[in-house]
């Protein structure tokens, strides 16, 4: 018998230390990875600040004469006027989508939206924009900001149907079992049960969605193309903080960089809020999850 305990010692201390060896090693590696990543956010915070004032959020671009005196005005307010546009239209069809496939969804015409989703999901954004300019921009003739609404809306639908119906498989089968023996019927138990328990899981996806909405480029720059004056009319070509961007890293004027820079930043910062909230309110979902 102590032969046997001083064994299991022996073996119970050589797993300690693999585990050890093992957490480290997954440190090190999350430690590495995180490098870059703290690298592009440092070196976005050092050149965007300085072009941060009360008129880069105030003013329209101003003359090649004094480029300093203007800012992107325009350009926040045409990506509120599209990524909003686009929420409108992506959010109800990805929450139907999801509820559709999670508790209705067989056979061939169900897998077939998954398929659907699932290859938008990997589809590089500018056939989407290509796309919604031969359908929409060459038919209205002009380009607009509904038309960049609707590339975007190709991009966020699937992030929110498949996300959602991965939450909505989540809710435990007990508590739609419990409403339904109480006499509810189907569509009043995914209403009044389902929807509510996953509504911090939809709220992370829609959160994920909007910010892969918001910097995308491409497609704002096929279907949008810009303004640099402001315009809330979404029939009219609109501007875009990543268009903008886009537009000001690539002149030759060195004034016009800086601007760039800030762009960066703001849209660096709004992305990373909604990527760190949107798991803070997964996490939480997880732990309240019966």
């Amino acid at each position: 018998m102590l032969a046997a305990l001083r064994t299991d010692a022996r073996v119970s201390g050589a797993r300690r230390w693999k585990d050890r060896a093992f957490t480290l090693s997954l440190w090190a590696c999350a430690l590495v990875a995180l490098i870059p990543l703290a690298s592009i956010v440092g070196y976005v915070v050092v050149r965007g600040y300085q072009g941060l004032s009360v008129s880069f959020f105030t003013r329209e671009p101003a003359g090649p004469l004094d480029p300093y005196a203007g800012g992107i005005v325009q350009a926040f307010i045409g990506t509120a006027l599209m990524v909003g546009l686009a929420s409108l239209m992506s959010v109800p069809l990805g929450i139907l989508t999801a509820i559709y496939l999670a508790e209705y969804g067989q056979g061939r015409f169900a897998n077939s939206v998954r398929l659907i989703a699932e290859v938008l999901l990997s589809t590089p954004s500018i056939i989407a924009g290509a796309v919604i300019w031969s359908v929409v921009v060459v038919t209205m003739g002009s380009f607009s900001a509904f038309a960049g609404a609707l590339s975007l809306t190709v991009l966020m639908w699937p992030v929110i149907a498949r996300a959602t119906e991965e939450i909505f498989r989540l809710v435990p089968q007990e508590l739609r079992e419990g409403a339904l023996a109480l006499g509810l019927p189907r569509w009043r138990v995914i209403l009044r049960v389902v929807v509510p328990t996953a509504g911090a899981g939809m709220l992370t996806a829609v959160m994920l969605a909007v910010a892969r909405g918001l910097g995308e480029t491409a497609p704002i720059l096929l279907t949008a193309l810009g303004s640099d004056f402001i315009n809330v009319n979404p029939l009219r070509p609109t501007d875009a903080v990543p268009l903008r961007i886009f537009n000001y890293a690539r002149t030759p004027v060195e004034a016009l960089h800086v601007y760039a820079w800030g762009g960066a930043l703001v849209l660096l910062v709004v992305v990373l809020a909604l990527s760190v909230g949107a798991r803070l309110i997964s996490s939480r979902q997880r732990s309240l999850m019966p």
